[in-house]
């Protein structure tokens, strides 16, 4: 088990995040994100919206780089 699995990461943290092909199908907060402290999860169609897309609960910003 990594240290990544053991402590995820806080979510909304960021505004902008990169993901990538592996990620998804795209939510929001990411699966490695803690979920006590953040909004319900939402699922973004990162590839109908042309690469990039937007939380609508946190604003968080999401770009496909791959």
């Amino acid at each position: 088990m990594t240290a990544t699995q053991l402590q995820p990461t806080q979510a909304n943290a960021q505004t902008r995040y990169e993901v990538r092909r592996g990620d998804l199908p795209l939510s929001c907060p990411l699966p490695s994100m803690a979920l006590w402290n953040s909004h319900p999860r939402v699922y973004l169609p990162i590839e109908a919206d042309g690469g990039e897309a937007d939380c609508p609960y946190c604003g968080a910003h999401f770009v496909l780089v791959d």
